[in-house]
């Protein structure tokens, strides 16, 4: 069975990544990319459909060994698990260098102390673990082939094979350094270059010290948003600029049920609001990246807006079922490609919108092309601001006047109106400055509960939404204003777990919901930092720093969050690592420090 989802470790080389295990498993891997077939898939199913193990030896019978301590070296991606054996330490650093040809996985084994035996196991099914490749030697060498892909593994240790699987047994003693790599090549290709462990550790090592280097954060919190800016930074897909909402697919969000989706792909909501997180803390090219991505994946084409799209700006994402997979803990089905792709969020225009105003007014180098695009998606807007959408949490029940979705819409207008009035851009500007009032006095008259003082989650419901807590926090209406108050006070009293963590809106266990889906699910993590930025706006400094402390303390030991946290499991759930939950804790850390609400 695989680990709990905070067991894991992240590793990747801004291509792709790897989940590695307490016990040094690696139990997901997909290549060469994020949203490439899983070679490694034991995450999602059993051991059949592919790892990776290295550690102590075990008796057959007996559960791997964990490792004592694990960390990452320094401000990097780089995994040092160190495990305290009867006959001494010995420590394992995984990493991915940052890519320069074939992607690869390496695997340092270093004694420490005593003389410790050790196992490599190395069980690799491509197609999701469906397809057990044709594994042989070539010059020395041992190959793994199916279809269009080849996976070289290459050790100075002795290998062998049994049961499907390669093995190495081997000792290690203080000093001893053994390697293990595998890389990925096209299968018609030659063979990738033999690797070169100990330089591709240096210079992975130079890489992230010197991306840590650029960032302008020196706050009480630096240590919690540095290693968020890195996970940020492991999500990009280097070629391209796209941010992937998250690595896997299918990490359930109640654990046994149906709530699992595939993360790998890059949501325009996610992506904007991670590129102003890197922007805030003076990570412009990242942003200037993004932008460019963004501008090629809806180019020709900006009034179908998509919500989200593949890395490269693939349009196309039909979602289908692994049946051969259990899923994770048997939450099935294992879902591949997102069927939410087409749907109509109208948040969207105004998370883009914003985005590029906050590139605009942090210097970023002017884009004729982006103003134009701005100018065009209002326009669309325009026309269509008045009709109900699936909303940010992409029900799949009929569609609302989602009050989020309508203040998104006014804050597109808003910062565009911002943008001809700076006279980098021409447009209508009186009659947009109406249709802005208009869709504020919209909101206003139809989203909110005079009786009860609040904003509702879509226009004649009852029910509320986290998503009311950016309300404030766009500028919508101020902070003291005794709506904005209401709402926080509402969603506290009728949204929160008994532990203080927020939930997304109300579900119905095992009847369908708002959004269409039966079970619960986890409290969502970035709407209890929204509600945590909120407090801060409004004067509760303190409860506002004791909430986002809590909510550090849900971390996992590397500093990484999933999705969701299960306040009845008191256990992480969802996808893993999440950005949207990383991304803000960033912004919240930023507001703490800027008004002092802070211990110590």
């Amino acid at each position: 069975m695989a680990g709990r989802i905070e067991d894991y470790a992240l590793i990747g080389d801004m291509q792709t990544a790897a989940l590695v295990c307490r016990d040094g498993t690696v139990d997901w891997l997909c290549l060469p990319r994020f949203d490439s077939h899983a070679i490694f898939a034991g995450l999602l199913g059993t051991e059949e459909h592919g790892f990776w193990r290295l550690g102590p030896a075990h008796a057959a019978d007996a559960e791997p060994p964990v490792a004592a301590r694990r960390s990452y070296r320094g401000d990097s991606l780089i995994l040092e698990s160190e495990w305290d054996t009867p006959r001494g330490t010995v420590r394992v650093t995984d990493f991915m260098p940052p890519r320069d040809g074939a992607p690869q996985l390496i695997r340092i084994v270093e004694g420490v102390t005593g003389r410790v035996p050790m196992r490599s196991a190395l069980r690799m099914r491509f197609s999701y673990g469906r397809v057990v490749p044709w594994v042989h030697k070539h010059e020395g060498r041992t190959v793994a082939v199916a279809g269009p892909d080849s996976v070289w593994f290459d050790t100075e240790a002795e290998t062998y094979g049994k049961a499907l699987t390669t093995y190495a047994d081997f000792t290690v003693a203080p000093g001893d350094r053994i390697t293990f790599t595998i890389s990925w090549q096209p299968s018609h290709k030659q063979p990738p270059p033999l690797p070169e462990p100990e330089t591709s550790l240096e210079a992975t090592e130079d890489f992230w010290r010197e991306w840590v280097e650029h960032c302008t954060y020196h706050g009480p919190y630096r240590e919690a948003v540095i290693r968020s800016l890195i996970t940020l930074k492991a999500l990009t897909y280097a070629p391209t600029g796209g941010i992937v909402a998250a690595p896997t697919t299918s990490l359930p969000e109640d654990i046994g049920g149906v709530r699992n989706w595939d993360y790998r792909y890059t949501w325009l909501r996610d992506a904007a609001i991670t590129l102003s997180s890197l922007l805030r803390t003076g990570y412009r090219e990242e942003a200037r990246a993004w932008r460019e991505w963004l501008l090629r994946a809806v180019a020709g084409d900006p009034e179908n807006l998509q919500i989200m799209y593949g890395i490269a700006g693939e349009r196309e994402l039909g979602e289908a079922e692994l049946d051969w997979l259990p899923g994770y803990e048997n939450s099935a089905p294992v879902r591949v490609g997102n069927g939410a792709a087409h749907q109509l969020q109208l948040d969207v225009y105004g998370e883009v919108t914003e985005a590029l105003h906050l590139g605009h007014m942090t210097g970023l180098a002017r884009n004729d092309y982006a103003s134009l695009l701005q100018l065009k998606l209002i326009r669309y807007l325009e026309d269509h601001w008045q009709e109900p959408d699936e909303g940010i949490w992409e029900v799949r029940g009929p569609r609302r006047h989602f009050v989020h979705s309508k203040v998104m819409a006014w804050v597109a207008v808003d910062r565009t109106i911002k943008l001809i009035e700076s006279g980098d851009a021409d447009g209508p500007l009186e009659r947009w400055r109406e249709l802005r009032d208009d869709i504020h006095r919209d909101v206003c008259e139809k989203g909110y509960d005079k009786e009860r003082n609040t904003f509702t989650q879509s226009y004649g419901s009852q029910e509320l939404d986290a998503s009311l807590l950016l309300i404030p926090q766009m500028g919508f209406l101020p902070p003291d204003d005794k709506r904005v108050i209401g709402t926080i006070e509402a969603i506290q009293r009728e949204l929160s777990t008994p532990d203080g963590f927020i939930l997304r809106y109300p579900t119905e266990g095992d009847s369908a919901g708002v959004d269409g889906l039966p079970g619960d699910e986890g409290a969502f993590l970035a709407c209890s930092f929204w509600m945590a930025d909120d407090l801060a706006m409004i004067g509760r400094v303190d409860e506002a720093r004791k909430l986002f402390e809590k909510l550090l303390a849900l971390r996992n030991d590397l500093g990484l969050l999933a999705e969701e946290w299960d306040p009845r499991l008191k256990r992480q759930v969802g996808n893993f690592p999440q950005a949207f939950s990383h991304v803000p804790l960033i912004d919240t850390a930023l507001r703490l420090t800027a008004s002092g609400a802070y211990g110590g």
